[in-house]
């Protein structure tokens, strides 16, 4: 369990496979994450390189929270990928998850090097993610193929040990 300030970040087991397909099918989450079945079955029993979180917020499944780690020493780091209930964004869920996350992967685990993806056109993350101390690096071209086939570019943001902020309190 790795406690937030609002949140508690515990890892995903099979039981957290419903209310993650509920998340991950809400229209304003599945259009960044793709099919809801296949991302949930994975969240529940990610690969080996994968961790994945159940986000609680008042004792309630609000999101899923992943990290990604490179451990090959000369490359060491780790990713982050999220996703937030839509009843729930905006409330500083996602910032203090995220924040949680970040604080855990670089204290407790080591890395000096943070990234994560959002997609060019999702504002609402990059926004998030820059104000948490995350910043671009670059676009990856046509990054990603959506769900009707189509691709999109994705933004490539990273943040230092000592570039990491506290999220607003709300």
């Amino acid at each position: 369990m790795i406690t937030g300030r609002l949140i508690r970040l515990r890892p995903a087991v099979r039981a957290d496979l419903r209310r993650f397909r509920e998340i991950l099918a809400a229209p304003e989450v599945a259009r960044w994450w793709g099919d809801p079945d296949e991302q949930a079955e994975e969240a529940c029993a990610p690969p080996d390189d994968i961790r994945s979180y159940a986000i609680e917020y008042a004792g309630v499944c609000v999101g899923i929270i992943q990290s990604c780690e490179e451990n090959t020493p000369g490359y060491r780091h780790a990713g982050i990928d999220i996703a937030v209930h839509p009843g729930r964004q905006r409330q500083g869920i996602g910032a203090d998850a995220v924040h949680t996350l970040a604080r855990h992967l670089l204290d407790v685990r080591g890395h000096h090097r943070l990234t994560i993806d959002p997609a060019t056109d999702n504002e609402a993350a990059i926004s998030l993610y820059r104000s948490l101390g995350f910043r671009p690096v670059g676009v990856m071209r046509q990054y990603e193929r959506r769900r009707d086939g189509s691709f999109h570019d994705g933004l490539l943001m990273d943040l230092l040990r000592d570039e990491l902020r506290s999220p607003e309190p709300r």
